[in-house]
């Protein structure tokens, strides 16, 4: 029951700002700045060739 009031403890503009960092826009043309901001450095990170 803990997670239940921490979940409702939280504003609607956290909980967008949560499932935007989360979705990545499979399938369509554009992309989520939000998700691209989460993300923006991760490809380097994982790229063998940049070490």
């Amino acid at each position: 029951m803990a997670k239940q009031s921490q979940q409702q403890s939280r504003t609607q503009q956290q909980l967008n700002d949560r499932a935007n960092a989360l979705n990545n826009n499979r399938g369509t043309s554009g992309t989520n700045p939000v998700n691209a901001q989460v993300h923006g450095n991760r490809g380097k990170q994982f790229n063998p060739n940049q070490k």
